[in-house]
């Protein structure tokens, strides 16, 4: 699979991005970018960004980006995910999701998600351990 077919296939996001309303707006080996509306339907009850949708989130980027790094016949999938809250992000702001690497080995790719609300106030910090699956195996 070349480099372009593989850049494709990470900007072809799986229903569950499209069903939380995320939009990804930049994707390469290096770093993944999102943006995610926070509406009422992502509420915890108490007016705020649920924190299994900041999650959702960032395990979403984290395989994108694992994608954007693997060879022909390779797939991933989370086999690890920390997440640490630091401020809430009130429904009707935008929560902006950076995605970088940590390690990108053979097997193991471990991803930092930095994920921050409108005011670029830091909300939330995701270490992801993704593991690299071949396919053909």
């Amino acid at each position: 699979m070349t480099d372009g077919e593989m850049n494709e296939m990470a900007h072809r996001q799986p229903p569950f991005a499209n069903f939380i309303g995320m939009k990804i707006t930049h994707i390469s080996p290096d770093r993944v970018t999102a943006e995610l509306p926070v509406r009422e339907e992502l509420n915890n009850r108490f007016g705020i960004m649920h924190g299994g949708a900041i999650m959702a989130l960032a395990d979403n980027l984290g395989g994108t980006a694992t994608t954007a790094n693997l060879k022909d016949g390779q797939s991933t999938t989370t086999i690890e995910s920390k997440t640490n809250f630091f401020a809430a992000i009130p429904i009707g702001d935008v929560a902006k999701a950076e995605c970088t690497p940590l390690h990108r080995g053979r097997t193991t790719m471990v991803w930092q998600t930095r994920i921050t609300r409108g005011d670029g106030r830091l909300c939330a910090l995701v270490t992801q351990t993704q593991l690299v699956l071949n396919r053909d195996q």
